[in-house]
């Protein structure tokens, strides 16, 4: 791994059989753009019908055949992204999707042992039509449970296909389960590109009667998903930092910024994504100031409750 190339956006997409998740990757990949967009796929059997079909969108596709990805494979998934990370040109980043009885967390842990990676989300695609059913299951009920509290944002597909009472009885099926407050709906996979390019993101202050726009200019699907920024002056108490970020009751997509602690002469580098908040040095140039970008779904109190509660992170002792 080149020490100087900026890690590789993961993203792990997860979701029972049948959930959609290949639809919902290639609604991604038509839409990436000028992206280097890398995909890590498995599948059950031999032949791995899914890298098939990703392949019309994109030529860099991995298999891992056989299984679920993070047990019975495991190694091979780290040798295919130790190969990924040591690649001269390598993507800007890697969705891996997992086979539809695999553990996305545990697919997005594997994935951190390798600092060329860095987790921007892991994203659960769930069956309106059959979520009900499915978590009443007694053999793959568990599964599916593991795989919805584990997910940072949740798409509930196929809502085109029951009623609203139907609609409302998955939604609160997700809810009752989910460790985030991210619940989007999508018909046919197309889900907000918000969930996984940074650039899609729209500023609050920049939103208007308009409508949302994104990087190209074009209309978003109105999912919501926004971003403010949080600067400070002020040096910041790393545990009443990470304290923040723990109690914080908003629908926090991810969080990202270089910020300045009482405990460290240099700036550091903080990224926060489905509970885990990691800080690391940050080696280039850094204002003064500590300015965290937060991305997620906000009302005017929720934003204003994320800064009172950063402005709690204040080192007592400023220097």
């Amino acid at each position: 791994m080149n020490d100087a190339a900026p890690p590789i956006a993961l993203v792990v997409l997860g979701g029972y059989l049948g959930a959609g998740k290949t639809t919902l990757l290639n609604h991604v990949l038509l839409n990436a753009g000028q992206r280097r967009v890398a995909v890590l796929v498995n599948d059950f059997g031999d032949i791995n019908i899914d890298a098939s079909l990703i392949r019309e969108r994109t030529d860099d596709v991995i298999n891992l055949e056989n299984g679920c990805i993070c047990c019975s494979i495991g190694g091979r998934l780290v040798d295919a992204l130790v190969k990924i990370g040591a690649r001269p040109e390598r993507p800007e980043l890697l969705i891996i999707e997992a086979s539809g009885v695999s553990d996305p967390v545990k697919i997005a842990q594997i994935g951190l042992l390798d600092r060329a990676f860095r987790l921007c989300g892991i994203i659960v695609a769930v069956d309106a039509e059959r979520i009900g059913q499915t978590l009443q299951d007694p053999y793959v009920g568990d599964i599916v449970r593991r795989q919805i509290a584990g997910a940072t944002a949740l798409v509930l597909n196929k809502t085109d296909l029951v009623s609203e009472n139907e609609k409302t009885a998955a939604k609160e099926a997700v809810a009752a389960q989910a460790s985030t407050a991210i619940l989007l709906e999508s018909n046919n996979g197309a889900i907000p590109l918000e969930l996984i390019f940074d650039a899609s993101v729209v500023p609050r202050q920049r939103t208007g009667g308009a409508g949302l726009t994104n990087a190209a200019g074009q209309l978003s699907n109105h999912s919501g998903i926004t971003s403010f920024s949080y600067r400070s002056d002020f040096r910041l108490d790393k545990k009443k930092l990470k304290d923040a970020f723990r109690n914080m009751s908003v629908a926090l997509l991810r969080a990202k910024g270089i910020v300045w602690l009482d405990q460290t002469a240099s700036p550091q580098e903080l990224h926060v994504v489905g509970g885990r908040i990691l800080i690391t040095p940050f080696t280039g140039h850094a204002s003064a100031e500590s300015t965290i970008v937060l991305i997620g779904r906000f009302t005017d109190e929720d934003e204003r409750a994320v800064k009172r509660c950063l402005d709690n992170a204040r080192a007592v002792n400023q220097h």
